[in-house]
């Protein structure tokens, strides 16, 4: 009986074994399986930040023991996939690869390239759709042009029915062993070198905060639909609580898949708690599918009009919102969070983001990278369409003259302070009359809670009045312009 030819399972943003479509069909094929990562050193796809790295390692890591404990392993390799999976294919006589389609632009051409290459070596390029809920190009009008407001893409989106079920893990795994002895062009991956800082090592605070591994992410999504879930359209805007699923990361690095969380959750019966997730769970498809529209997201505003806009350059004041020393408690602790759990609130990130991007009237593309670098949970598609929603610029956008005040913001969902005092400790004694705003507090507040305003803590790098009044001129002038 002839055996089945060797496939290579090519992993990416999809670092499980359950629900790993991929994965699914190559063990249908019968034949071995080698399992493979690249981590990619070309300029072809934008570098990955810091924080994600950090997080990546861990997911890596823990991809590999699950698969050791089904009797096989994952290569790391790194350098260009163009090269090194067609070389990988040629050394080890494989006839097929699986892997998962990618929505951006410059993702799509990279496979593309790859698959050419492939071609040449007689070798199947197979890929599933397995990162999101539904292929981008799935939902549609009825003039077939794109979707730009979420509300009827969700509509659209509903219409099709319910997601499908996600996957078992693949019962009959069968797995190859390989040896790159002499092949200098398959270069094995330090992962702890490539990823991990080293001095500082500022992950280690990160990894107090987070468990890496598809059984952890699994207990969390378990614990999320049995508890939180039930209060999740009031308790995800408490930013002191443990309202939000925390979820995101898990999703970023496909730990979990959308469709097992939307199951997990689904199950649980109809709620305003429970669709209002759903629709969360949506957004993130409804991103991907802008991107996928729109492959400049990341780089230019959505809305032309704002390229006329005069943003203000100044290193300083972003500086300052980059370290949490803004002078405005809830964008410090926001900021902080980030800084220190390379995940941040989302309710914080908003707050955060119309700060920057209207108070201080500094480009959105400035926090877009700064959250792109320290994020665990920064993908192409969500960094990109919530700054620019909150900026404005963007599809299904907040208007630009929508600002976040800051104050109301912290009475509103941080109503007893125990936000800011988490991650502003040196404002913690300060009663929560003033903790939003120090420096309307009176000397004799401050002194008793041994502050000095410019010392201990900043005083506001921009009123908050005058911040606001200046986005608005800036905007004025966009549209007379």
């Amino acid at each position: 009986m002839t055996q089945a030819p060797l496939s290579l399972v090519w992993f990416r943003d999809d670092l499980r074994l359950a629900d790993h479509p991929a994965l699914t069909a190559a063990s249908e094929k019968g034949g071995k399986i080698l399992c493979v990562y690249v981590l990619d050193t070309s300029d072809a796809i934008r570098a990955p930040g810091g924080a994600y790295k950090w997080f990546l390692h861990g997911a890596l890591e823990a991809l590999r023991d699950s698969l050791r404990e089904h009797g096989g392993d994952c290569l790391i390799l790194e350098g260009d996939p163009v090269t090194v999976i067609p070389d990988l294919v040629a050394h080890t006589g494989a006839r097929a690869v699986f892997c998962h389609h990618r929505y951006q632009k410059q993702a799509r051409a990279q496979d593309e390239a790859v698959a050419q290459k492939l071609d040449a070596l007689d070798c199947a390029f197979n890929r599933s759709h397995g990162t999101v809920l539904r292929n981008p190009e799935s939902v549609t009008t009825k003039t077939g042009t794109p979707y730009k407001i979420f509300s009827a893409w969700w509509k659209g989106f509903q219409a099709l029915g319910t997601p499908p079920s996600p996957l078992p893990v693949p019962g009959q795994l069968k797995f190859q062993d390989v040896t790159l002895k002499g092949k200098k062009t398959l270069k094995p991956c330090a992962l702890g070198k490539a990823l991990l800082p080293s001095k500082p090592d500022w992950g280690k605070k990160m990894g107090e905060y987070w468990e890496h591994g598809e059984d952890e992410a699994a207990e969390l999504v378990h614990d999320f639909a049995h508890e939180a879930l039930g209060q999740y359209d009031t308790g995800r805007n408490d930013m002191a609580a443990e309202g939000s699923s925390r979820l995101s990361p898990y999703l970023r690095l496909g730990v979990l898949s959308p469709r097992q969380i939307w199951h997990d959750c689904k199950d649980k019966g109809r709620t305003p708690d429970r669709d209002t997730y759903l629709s969360e769970l949506g957004w993130r498809d409804f991103s991907w599918y802008t991107l996928f529209h729109n492959p400049e997201l990341p780089e230019r505003n959505l809305k032309p009009q704002f390229d006329k806009l005069s943003w203000r350059r100044s290193p300083k004041q972003l500086l300052a919102w980059q370290r949490g020393q803004t002078g405005i408690p809830v964008v410090d602790a926001g900021m902080r969070q980030l800084w220190e759990t390379g995940w941040m609130h989302n309710r914080a990130r908003m707050i955060v983001a119309s700060f920057l991007a209207k108070h201080l009237l500094i480009d959105w593309r400035e926090g877009e990278s700064w959250f792109w670098d320290t994020l665990i949970d920064a993908d192409p598609a969500s960094n990109a369409v919530n700054w620019q929603w909150v900026a404005g610029t963007g599809i299904e956008a907040s208007p630009f003259f929508r600002i976040f005040n800051p104050l109301r913001q912290a009475a509103k969902f941080d109503p007893e302070g125990d936000y800011i005092r988490r991650w502003v400790p040196e404002l913690a004694k300060l009663p929560k009359e003033s903790l939003a705003a120090p420096w309307e507090a009176d000397p004799e507040t401050l002194d008793k809670a041994g502050i000095k305003l410019g010392r201990d803590y900043p005083k506001p790098i921009v009123s908050l009045d005058e911040g606001r009044d200046r986005a608005m001129k800036a905007y004025r002038q966009t549209r007379s312009s």
